[in-house]
């Protein structure tokens, strides 16, 4: 490790093994950055804009429904669990962040001049927090085909509504990708599209500008066994407006239970 590498004994993830085919991870949940990282950001990197904050708690539900349950618990500045671990572009021709982000989504740089991640210190915090994260993943994913024969994995995100930088306008409040149907098939997919028929409580659109980032087309494509689903969720529509790190109740336990019975329906159409 080189000399200026520093690892903390926080894990890396909060996990909970179940005993259905349905995996629900949430890669950029987490908040904590290590100190050493911590000390070389600016004070827009420390500030953590970027995270999907309380996404998880929308799928409280989760147990209940025998899910496995994979929440990150570190900044998705300290690395991107949601990046190709090569640094290969998503959506080519658009700004996105990288493995180890730079900046945040309004272009704002996250380090001082000078002093962005470089080559090895991107390696080590691939090797230390991106690649325990993916073993784990991968693991509750085989588990539960093992247990199954199949599974279903949804990658659960959130983001502000509004990023020039990013996309057009305001983003629908929920935003569901597939890349183009590749990572969810058959009576699966035509159970998302049933229940996109009959909801009109949330805005909601498929493979739009999000289409599902790496965790959802890496694994969506791993075997015909494991399917996968982004969902990609407007942070107004379920944080305090005035607040916005701030879960809020109030309007969150709607839109969970407007998720759950569209989770239940594609399980049992796996």
């Amino acid at each position: 490790m080189p000399a200026d590498h520093h690892t903390t004994n926080r894990p890396v993830f909060a996990f909970h093994e179940g005993t259905s085919p349905l995996v629900i991870a949430a890669p950029h949940v987490g908040t904590y950055i290590p100190p050493d990282i911590a000390a070389k950001l600016n004070d827009t990197g420390r500030a953590v804009r970027e995270t999907d904050f309380h996404v998880h708690r929308l799928f409280d539900f989760a147990q209940e429904l025998g899910a496995t349950t994979l929440w990150a618990t570190h900044s998705r500045y300290v690395v991107d669990l949601n990046r190709d671990p090569a640094g290969a572009n998503l959506y080519p021709g658009q700004f996105e962040t990288g493995l180890c982000p730079v900046s945040d989504f309004d272009q704002n740089p996250i380090y001082p001049e000078g002093h962005n991640p470089y080559a090895a210190e991107i390696a080590f915090r691939r090797d230390t927090y991106w690649q325990p994260y993916h073993d784990q993943l991968r693991a509750a994913l085989d588990a539960a085909v093992a247990r199954h024969g199949k599974a279903l994995l949804i990658d659960a995100h959130s983001i502000r509504g509004v990023i020039p930088s990013l996309f057009e306008g305001r983003l629908p409040d929920l935003n569901f990708g597939t890349n183009s149907g590749q990572t969810l098939r058959g009576d699966t997919f035509k159970a998302l599209q049933d229940w996109r028929a009959k909801t009109n409580t949330y805005s909601h659109v498929l493979d739009g500008r999000f289409k599902g980032g790496y965790t959802t087309r890496h694994y969506g494509a791993l075997a015909e066994e494991i399917q996968a689903l982004q969902i990609e969720i407007v942070q107004d529509a379920y944080l305090d407006s005035r607040t916005p790190h701030l879960y809020d109740a109030s309007i969150a336990a709607p839109l969970s239970q407007t998720l759950r019975p569209l989770i239940e329906a594609l399980v049992a159409a796996l």
